[in-house]
């Protein structure tokens, strides 16, 4: 079987980002389509998979077990299962980026504040 789902029925509240559950569509990956403004991105967390992004326009600050990055349109970057990691919209427009997540479901971790946190 075949499906075709629109990303507007992927939105999350007002906000740019879609999210796609593998597991919703019987599929084997979850992705978040990331459309964020400059400052924008996700507090750190973690993954017990690889998450691999797509920046399809805009530039994007990452942190990533503490080295920090940088990655604009046209990147494709990794991170590995346990990396502590967030991204920061950092462009003068949005950060459109395809969020890839090796699962059929979205398991993440945020750090809170506290001994080793960021």
């Amino acid at each position: 079987m075949t499906t075709v789902t629109d990303r507007e029925q992927l939105r999350q509240n007002t906000t740019g980002t879609a999210l796609f559950v593998g597991a919703d569509h019987s599929a084997g990956v979850s992705f978040f389509w990331v459309d964020t403004p400059p400052g924008g991105g996700p507090e750190t967390h973690w993954h017990p998979y690889t998450e691999t992004w797509v920046v399809l326009r805009g530039e994007a600050i990452i942190e990533s077990d503490g080295e920090e990055l940088r990655a604009g349109a046209g990147a494709i970057v990794t991170v590995h299962p346990g990396a502590r990691h967030r991204f920061r919209s950092s462009g003068t427009g949005n950060l459109e980026m395809i969020c890839i997540h090796a699962s059929p479901e979205i398991i993440q971790e945020f750090v809170t504040a506290g001994p080793g946190a960021d």
